[in-house]
């Protein structure tokens, strides 16, 4: 809890659970062994998104822009992440806004070595997997892998709630990529040389490896036929024609000798291949799918993955958390993803990975600094 004395925060209670010494992100126990009290000249919220909480996050989905939430979703963050101190500072009298604002992602699957419930792991694609919906429709640009993740977010909740990849052993070899920490050992040791030595060797790197192998939404096969029918195996709801797959892959596949390709995504892959980092490290060259040389094919069943909360707490540009009518909440202000990153809504409805940092170091400067 928020404590407020005539309408200013003077500190914080709350309860102490037990002990634990479990890793960094895996649940604990709920066991309360005490409380605590503190009081404080300022207080500042750092408490983190709505991501883990899925109730939470489909109360908020904002339907007029993407369409009815998903049933089911795989988890990005552990499930502390469930905005819990939105409604603890609401309750004392904090505004919250935009709360609509969402960034979560089309290519997660399901961790095989989960840490948290529900743990979802997000593919960092390349350009070249052919991306389906559920009735088994290639999608359209920008709906395209590493293109437009709104866009493609409400293209697949249009027809279904999952979507697919159809690959080549020697796309994911060179192209997939798995967000978290834990996934990426030789970005984490620090040290260049195993960067290089596991991006540019032969094969997908270990922990892409694993998925393929134990992945619950990965399928490999050694023909087109074989794998559709494991895919409607894995969706029985939701089976796709395979003549109809077959074709769309044929007619893509048959645009590769044109030099003036027809096809957006053949045309975006020779783009991306321009660029000598992405020809070393990230775009695989051109090639048949249906081509049994390029195999195995391999699928993989993408869910929607949640992610960061780009609404929350309204500050203003000092840190200082408001109330619902403009005033200063007195003593409370607010940094990070639980005030949408700055002020409430800094990216609008849009963001990236990599900027969600910059909101953060920048906003707990602020509110450092005015506390």
């Amino acid at each position: 809890a928020l404590d407020v004395t005539d309408g200013r925060v003077t500190g914080l209670s709350g309860e102490v659970l037990a002990d634990t010494t479990k890793p960094r992100g895996e649940s604990t126990s709920r066991e309360v062994t005490g409380d605590f009290s503190y009081a404080a000249d300022s207080v500042i919220l750092t408490t983190g998104g709505i991501g883990g909480n899925h109730d939470m996050v489909r109360r908020h989905w904002p339907t007029d822009r993407l369409g009815q939430p998903p049933k089911t979703m795989v988890a990005g963050v552990p499930d502390y992440v469930d905005g819990q101190m939105h409604e603890i500072a609401r309750a004392a009298g904090a505004d919250l806004i935009n709360e609509d604002r969402m960034w979560h992602y089309c290519e997660g699957v399901q961790n095989w070595d989960p840490i948290w419930p529900n743990h979802g792991i997000r593919i960092l694609p390349g350009p070249s997997s052919l991306w389906f919906d559920a009735k088994g429709d290639r999608m359209e640009a920008p709906c395209l892998p590493g293109f437009d993740t709104l866009s493609t977010l409400r293209r697949i909740l249009s027809v279904g709630e999952h979507s697919w990849f159809i690959l080549t052993q020697k796309i994911i070899e060179k192209e997939f990529a798995l967000s978290g920490s834990e996934q990426n050992p030789d970005f984490t040791s620090g040290k260049w040389s195993e960067v290089l030595k596991t991006r540019l060797g032969k094969g997908a790197t270990p922990a892409v490896e694993a998925f393929k192998q134990k992945g619950a939404d990965f399928i490999v096969a050694d023909d087109i036929d074989s794998l559709i029918t494991r895919m409607n195996a894995l969706t029985p709801d939701a089976p796709v024609d395979p003549a109809h797959i077959k074709a769309q892959i044929a007619a893509r596949d048959g645009q590769l000798t044109n030099p003036f390709a027809k096809d957006a995504q053949i045309t975006a892959i020779r783009g991306a291949r321009a660029y000598r980092g992405d020809k070393l490290i990230r775009t695989a060259k051109p090639h048949a799918i249906l081509d049994p040389a390029n195999g195995p094919l391999i699928a993989v069943r993408l869910n929607i993955l949640t992610r960061k909360s780009l609404g929350g707490l309204h500050t203003d540009i000092q840190g200082r958390v408001l109330t619902p009518d403009g005033a200063v909440f007195d003593g409370l202000y607010a940094a990070g993803e639980v005030c949408g990153f700055g002020g409430g809504g800094y990216h609008g409805y849009n963001a990236l990975e990599g900027t969600f940092l910059g909101g953060c170091i920048f906003s707990g400067r602020i509110a450092g600094d005015n506390a």
